[in-house]
């Protein structure tokens, strides 16, 4: 019974980011129920649909506008090639998908085709809400380890879009004026710690090399980067909060706060990334914060000219970060259009002209054909994500997300140590809090 995904993990952890690919806002239109409306008309018959049928696939994503207007693109191409099948689109910013979506499944009216995350996947498989996707043939198209990789259960729930990689971002140019030494490939955590110590000494006052973290996720990267257990295995009934691990990691976070090598929990808590004036690194206020393959080339876009650079997460004894797929496209479990679905989510990775018209808006494609036709017109910002991936591809750890009925205690997790940052609790108050609630779900899910 696979519970695990054997190249990737989730967030950054020591810039107190969440787990994103581009994630960034945009209108969103339709109500996301099935099969209702028509926004793409198709056109002239391609020969892969009968042209007495015609049937409305519904689907919604998240993303950024770039992601909004190469998507709609792509599925007019495909209603071009299809007479008779017509889209009904929504999207939206990432908050409000996953706001969206819980609602949707419970009256399981969700989308023919959807937008999926690692990060919830696990938990929409175990509501039963997506449909077995195991009878798409991708030979040829999605490395048969990938596939492997990702399936629950021996199924697979969704199909692959992109390769992509947590790393970390630095602002190049702030380091060389301050004559700071670059981060290193493959850097292990303690020289990632010794490295923010000796930065600070050569920072002028109110900044930082380094963001404070209280993500569940930050520290799973450091727990099973030192060779012990995810947090959440075997589905959430298995539950492993190391304490001298955590003592530890928060301890020193604890210690660089009072040395003022992180920010201040105040100045941390109104960053908004990718917002020129409120980034933390475009900002000049931290010389570091996470980023992912699909998320980096926002940063670079708000700081142009070579000023980013990139390196893979920290490692410890069994390695460091992830490296894998964590976008899909899944289908509905309840979608009356299934079987076009299918062929949909396939033509999605396999078609050159709809790779050329989504690009690298979800990131690295999963089809190595369609990025080798990209990569020579790729600019600067788009090198930066493959490189991320790269750097981290041969350190990556298994990927873990949050089990289902997990989501009260990740939000949990944050709100206990964003105690702690802001000094109203200790970490052992946060750590009993946190370690309860864990075992007493653990104990559920087991039971």
């Amino acid at each position: 019974m696979r519970k695990k995904w054997s190249t990737g993990l989730g967030t950054a952890a020591l810039a107190a980011t969440v787990l994103l690919t581009a994630c960034s806002g945009g209108g969103g239109n339709g109500n996301g129920n099935s099969g209702n409306a028509t926004d793409a008309p198709a056109s002239t018959n391609g020969g892969q649909t009968g042209g007495s049928k015609t049937s409305t696939l519904s689907i919604m994503w998240w993303g950024a506008d770039a992601r909004h207007e190469a998507t709609q693109k792509a599925l007019a191409l495909y209603s071009e090639q299809n007479a008779g099948v017509t889209f009904k689109p929504e999207f939206m910013a990432w908050d409000a998908y996953w706001q969206k979506l819980p609602t949707l499944a419970a009256s399981k009216s969700i989308t023919d085709v959807l937008q999926m995350d690692a990060a919830f996947i696990q938990e929409y498989v175990a509501r039963g809400q997506l449909e077995d996707l195991s009878d798409v043939d991708l030979s040829g198209i999605v490395d048969p380890n990938v596939i492997e990789n990702i399936k629950i259960d021996g199924k697979l729930y969704g199909i692959p879009l992109s390769q992509n990689a947590q790393g970390i971002a630095y602002n190049k140019e702030a380091l060389d004026e301050y004559g700071i030494p670059h981060p290193h490939k493959d850097w292990t955590y303690d020289e990632f710690f010794q490295w923010a110590i000796d930065a600070k000494a050569k920072l002028p006052e109110g900044k930082y090399p380094i963001g404070d973290t209280s993500t569940w996720d930050g520290f799973n990267y450091y727990q099973t980067s030192m060779g012990k257990p995810a947090i959440m295995t075997d589905g959430g009934k298995t539950f492993t909060l190391d304490k001298e691990l955590f003592m530890e990691f928060y301890g020193k976070y604890e210690q660089f706060r009072k040395d003022k090598i992180v920010p201040p929990a105040e100045k941390a808590a109104a960053f908004l990334e990718n917002d020129p004036q409120a980034d933390p690194v475009a900002s000049g206020v931290v010389m570091t914060r996470g980023a992912t393959t699909g998320s980096v080339s926002a940063l670079e876009q708000i700081m142009p000219g070579g000023k980013i650079d990139v390196v893979n997460m920290p490692t410890g004894p069994s390695g460091g970060g992830w490296a894998q797929s964590t976008i899909f496209l899944s289908v509905s479990a309840n979608s009356k259009n299934k079987e076009e679905a299918k062929k949909f989510v396939k033509w999605f990775i396999s078609d050159k002209e709809a790779g050329k018209a989504l690009a690298l808006t979800r990131g690295i494609p999963i089809n190595p054909e369609i990025y080798a036709e990209l990569e020579p017109t790729l600019e600067a910002k788009d090198k930066l994500g493959k490189q991320i991936y790269d750097m981290s591809v041969d350190k990556a750890l298994p990927f873990y997300s949050p089990a289902a009925g997990y989501s009260e205690w990740v939000d949990t997790y944050k709100k206990e140590m964003d105690a702690v940052t802001f000094g109203q609790q200790s970490i052992e108050e946060a750590f009993n809090k946190i370690d309860k609630m864990g075992k007493e779900l653990a104990a559920k899910a087991a039971g």
